[in-house]
């Protein structure tokens, strides 16, 4: 068992609509202490910097979790990455069928915010999952 007072996190970004890491998204970590906010109890969002995914999807420059904290939120700015690579997918969709589906705007989600609770001495890996209409995280190890 671990006795440290702290928890930690890491992540990472696979694009599972190409079957690859998705590079240079920017990744946001915040904290807080304290119960959910819905409950009047939570303190206010802290927020203690990100960094960008490298060329394997990895956020490897996240900060240090403050003693006390009990919630994180990574918030990823996949807009970006989306428009950065739109081109290249529209000309490899060109060769499919159907025709691109989106009538909307360029992207569906524009940032994707991922809240969870941690405990001292644990390590929460969680990767995201993501794709042009919709995208999935989960507990990873």
């Amino acid at each position: 068992m671990s006795t440290s007072t702290t928890a930690s996190v890491s992540t990472h970004i696979l694009d599972t609509s190409i079957g690859r890491p998705a590079e240079g998204v920017a990744v946001q970590l915040s904290v807080r202490s304290g119960r959910s906010a819905r409950y009047g109890e939570g303190g206010a969002w802290q927020s203690l910097g990100g960094c960008a995914t490298d060329p394997d999807g990895r956020c490897k420059d996240l900060p240090t979790l403050p003693e006390g904290t009990t919630h994180v939120r990574l918030d990823f700015a996949v807009e970006a990455y989306f428009e950065a690579t739109s081109a290249k997918k529209q000309a490899d969709a060109q060769q499919d069928a159907p025709a691109n589906r989106d009538s909307g705007p360029g992207v569906f989600f524009p940032e994707v915010a991922i809240t969870f609770a941690v405990v001292p001495g644990e390590h929460y890996h969680v990767p995201l999952l993501l794709n042009p209409f919709g995208y999935s995280v989960y507990r990873g190890s």
